[in-house]
Formats: structure tokens, sequence, C-alpha cells
């Protein structure tokens, strides 16, 4: 019976739960270390992400590219010729034919001003004149009555038929009438006078263009007060507005007088507007005022403009180049260094750099420079034609970085 016992005791309870597995855990971990090392060795093969660069190929400097700029300088468009156009007279204003951007012929008219006033003292002046006419005419036919009568009496006199007194009193009648047809003659020029000063104030009531050119500023309206002074309070227009002869387009330019030195009259200058940074047009100095002003220690030079375009207008900002003359004898010839984008150009501390790219990697070059070019810069050493230089690039760009090139 005891065995039996024991027996029973030893039998299995399949009720029971039996132990956790540990093989996900580990299955887990296993996954977890595959991950780390691909991960690190992602990181020793593919090294950081390329930086996206744009890059330009560096130009040789040829006879064609011989005209370096020997000076740069900012200024800006001014017209030689310009006008706000004003009444001459004190009126209000009636009609005005002008808008911005018009354009106008010498002699057009722009506006008129009231001239019923005007109207009516020319009237009154040339009904003057009438008169003074009318009363010449009757002074003449009175005088040439006298002479005739003189005439007669001294026909008389010799056969006794009057006496001498009655001739001197005909030969004084006639002379006072030569003497009022006279002043009756200066009256008439008095008149004529009067009736041409009349017309002339009634032209100024018209506003004329004094020369060919575009309005760039209409300064009044139709039932404002113009006058050519100013009457103050705001109430009075000073003008109808302001012409530009387009022609006399120039550019100004202010040149630091340590500098003036470089720059000669007729010298040849590319000049650049801010606008149309593409634009390049072709000028030359006229002239170098003799004059410096001493507050910026600069001198101002005047600059033809050789190309009119109806794109360059009054104000706008310009940038000149001013080119060192091409020497015949090298015009064809290669010169060294090559020419590289500006935005290639940059500074670490106190030297000029570069980045190359070379083999997928930005390699820096410290470099030499010379003389603009347009939008470009001659580097004498440090690049050679052909190179591709980084133009533009993450500010994180260093020596040896791997680059992409974008499109």
């Amino acid at each position: 019976m005891e065995n039996s016992e024991l027996l029973k005791e030893l039998r299995i309870d399949r009720g029971a739960v039996p132990p956790p597995s540990r093989r996900p855990l580990w299955v887990a971990l296993a996954i977890l270390v595959l991950v780390a090392l691909g991960v690190a060795a992602w990181f020793m093969f593919a090294g950081p992400a390329a930086l996206p660069v744009r890059t330009a190929v560096a130009q040789p400097m040829t006879g064609a590219a011989a005209s370096a700029s020997v000076l740069d300088a900012t200024g800006y468009v001014t017209a030689r010729r310009s006008a706000t156009v004003s009444a001459q007279m004190t009126g209000t204003l009636t009609e005005l034919h002008i808008e911005e951007g018009d354009h106008v012929e010498a002699g057009q008219v722009l506006a008129r001003l009231d001239d019923s006033a005007q109207k009516a003292s020319l009237a009154q002046a040339q009904a003057q004149f009438n008169a003074a006419n009318a009363q010449l005419a009757q002074g003449e036919a009175q005088l040439a009555q006298s002479r005739r009568d003189l005439q007669r009496m001294q026909d008389m006199v010799g056969r006794k038929l009057v006496s001498q007194q009655a001739l001197e009193q005909a030969r004084t009648q006639v002379e006072t009438q030569t003497a009022q047809t006279q002043w009756q003659h200066r009256q008439i020029e008095l008149a004529q006078a009067a009736v041409k000063s009349a017309q002339v104030q009634l032209d100024y009531c018209t506003v004329h263009a004094p020369f060919s050119g575009v309005i760039i500023a209409k300064a009044a309206q139709v039932g404002e007060i113009v006058s050519p002074l100013s009457a103050g309070g705001g109430f009075t227009r000073t003008g109808v507005g302001t012409i530009v002869d387009m022609d006399s387009l120039e550019v100004e330019v202010d040149v630091n007088e340590a500098y003036i030195g470089r720059v000669v009259p007729n010298g040849r200058v590319e000049s650049v507007l801010n606008a149309y940074p593409d634009w390049k047009i072709p000028s030359h100095v006229i002239a170098i005022i003799p004059t410096a002003d001493r507050s910026k220690a600069t001198v101002k030079v005047r600059i033809a403009i050789e190309l009119k375009d109806a794109r360059i207008v009054p104000d706008m900002g310009v940038r000149v180049s001013f080119l060192e003359e091409r020497k015949p004898a090298q015009a064809q010839t290669a010169r060294p260094g090559v020419l590289v984008p500006v935005s290639a150009l940059r500074k670490d501390g106190d030297s000029d750099i570069v980045f190359v790219l070379k083999d997928g990697k930005a390699q820096r070059r410290a470099i030499s420079l010379g003389g603009s070019v347009g939008d470009a810069r001659e580097v004498r050493a440090g690049v050679s034609a052909g190179e591709s230089v980084i133009t533009e690039a993450p500010a994180e760009l260093k020596d040896g970085a791997k680059v992409e090139v974008k499109s």
C-alpha cells in the first residue's frame, strides 16, 4: 500500500503552467545587434552626405578678355536735360493734356490756364489801337486840307487878296496839325505795343513743352491754381509736370580721390544697371569734374551711355567698370591667369580662396587676384583653365568635403 500511495503522488499534473521560454528575447537581441552593425558599416564606408553645390568652368584669359577693369564704382543714371514745366503767370488750370510716361514734342501744348481776363485785356488794347488809327486818319485829313488852304493863301497874298497875317495863321495851322499827326503816330505805336503785351499775357496761359522728352511726373490737376512762384500754404502748384530728355541720360559716379588717377577722359567704361545685372552697356568717360567733395573725399565723373534704350530711366543704380586700354600688340595674345565668376571667390582670414571640384570633393585653393572683367574676376595663380570652381555651396563647406553638383 505504501508503494501505491507513492505512485499516486508521482503522477503528472497536466493543468500546471509551463515556465516561459527565453527564445524570443534572444531573437530580438540578435536583430538589434545586426541593425547596429549595419549602421556602423554604412557610416564607415558611405561617410557623410554629399553637399549640393553649383560649379563654373575657369576660362582662360585671351586677347578678347584683355580689357580688365582697373577701377569699379557705383553711381546713378541722371538726365542732363530735365525741366519742371510751369506757366509764366498765376492762373487757374482749365486743361491738362499730360500723363506720366507720355512722349511729347517740342512746342506741344501741355496745359492751359483760365484766359478770360487776358482775352478781355487784348480786346481792349486792340480797340485802343483801332481808335488811335482812326484819330490818325482824321488828323491826316485835316492836315491835307490845311496844306491846300495854305497853298491858296500864298497865291492870294501875291495878288493882295488876303493879308500877311492870314497867311501866317494858315502856316501855323499846318505846322500844328503836322505835330499832332506825329503825336498820333506815336500813340499808334503805343497802342500797338499794348496789343503785343496783351497777346503775350494771353500766350502765357498756354503751357508748351520746351523740348522733346518724356513726362516723368504730373504735378497738378485741373482746377488748381498754378503759379511760377511758390505762394506757400500748399494750395498753389509751382509746375504742371516734369519732362526729361531721354537722349541726355548719362551716368554720374563718385570716385575715391585716391584712385582718380586711373580714370582718363574718353576712357572705355562698362556700365551695368542694378535692374538688369546681365546687360553690359558700352560707355565712355565724358569728363572728370575738376573739384572734389571734401566731406566724402571723392571726385565726380560723368559717363556717356553709348546705347540708348527705353529700359534706362533716370535715378537707376549703376555699377561701372573703368577698363584698361587694350594694347594692339596684345590684342590677340593669351595672358596668364583665368577668369572665374565673382560668386566663386571666398575669404579665409586675409587670404582669397576658391574651392575646386576634384574627384567629387571640394579642394581648397589659395589664389592671387587680378582685375575685374564684367561679372568675372581674374585669378592669376591657384586655378588652371578648365577646372571647375564651386560658385554656390552651403556655409559648412570645407576642404575635402564630399559634394554633389546640382543642376
